[in-house]
């Protein structure tokens, strides 16, 4: 089973990152693996890449034409793989060494469509003591509460989330009306992709919580500032999401009956036994980024309709 891993970046100051995500990939234990590599309308970084790697047998550099969005890129780097899977992860994220072998594992073992696996904290900046594990979903990682072990989940994240190739491109790749490009904020593009397959393939992604990536955690993610931002656009993207695949909320709908009636007083109670600043801390933080997603779909409520967002096709690309 050959791996197409992909990896997708668009500005300059993010390329030590991006090549430190790319030489994971290389070191990875299984054999039969090709990088796709994808500037999402830089030409600068494009040119860095062809340097860096386009004398390489097992690798792909491309880009497309503008900035399509990560949506639009990944979606690109689909059209131009060739392995009977494809694979993304972040530019700011590093796989251990045996996460494509897990990956493949799972596809051989379990005969599945899709496959993903857990997400863990690199902590650049230092972890900070007032974030609940229960919202760690918020900076990209996989938070308490996912999942009870190795099963079918709806989706993990896209830095660590696989498809049979075949199954990618029937399903059109990633909306590109959802997914970050520039200062828009619409999250979860992973949601929409794998609710669609759900719908027309009865099967979600099965979860290996053994086949990691790494994701850092620069000093800006660990700003309440930012996460309560972020929380806010997490609930605006829910709504979002609502519109596009209603049959998406199910979970996202369960997960928040588990934050008010489990972690919630599960947090209180332990607060109350065995006081502590880093417990009322994270206590109050669960409060308010709650309060935030709940904020942010309230404003979607009342700002998105059915048809704001449709598919777009993403644009023209070379290689």
């Amino acid at each position: 089973m050959k791996v197409s891993v992909a990896v997708c970046t668009h500005a300059p100051d993010r390329y030590d990152d991006f090549r430190e995500a790319v030489e994971s990939v290389f070191s990875q234990t299984y054999e039969d693996i090709e990088a796709v590599l994808v500037s999402d309308g830089n030409e600068e970084v494009y040119r860095r890449m062809e340097e860096d790697y386009g004398a390489r047998d097992d690798t792909v550099v491309t880009r497309t034409e503008e900035n399509v969005g990560i949506s639009g890129a990944r979606t690109h780097a689909g059209e131009e793989a060739s392995g009977d899977v494809i694979a993304f992860i972040d530019d700011d994220a590093v796989a251990r060494d045996d996460w494509v072998e897990k990956l493949v594992e799972t596809y051989e073992e379990h005969d599945v469509i899709a496959a993903g696996g857990r997400m863990a904290p690199l902590w650049v900046a230092g972890k900070p003591s007032f974030l609940p594990e229960e919202f760690y979903w918020l900076i990209g990682v996989t938070h308490k509460g996912f999942a009870d072990g190795e099963g079918e989940v709806r989706n993990t994240f896209a830095s660590n989330l696989s498809f049979r190739r075949d199954v990618f491109l029937e399903l059109g790749g990633f909306n590109t009306a959802v997914g970050r490009k520039g200062d828009r904020q619409i999250q979860a593009h992973e949601s929409e992709i794998c609710s669609r397959m759900r719908r027309e393939y009865g099967s979600g992604v099965y979860y290996n919580p053994d086949a990691v990536v790494e994701h850092k955690i620069f000093d800006y993610r660990t700003s309440a500032r930012w996460l309560l931002d972020r929380a806010f656009w997490q609930g605006y993207s829910k709504r979002v999401m609502d519109t596009l695949v209603p049959e998406a909320s199910g979970d996202k709908n369960d997960y928040l009956k588990r934050l008010v009636f489990e972690f919630g007083p599960s947090r209180l109670a332990s607060l109350v036994r065995r006081p502590s600043s880093a417990k009322a801390q994270q206590l109050v933080m669960m409060v308010l980024l709650t309060a935030f997603v709940g904020f942010g779909f309230v404003y979607g409520l009342l700002t998105v309709r059915q048809g704001d967002f449709e598919t777009v096709e993403p644009g023209a690309a070379e290689t």
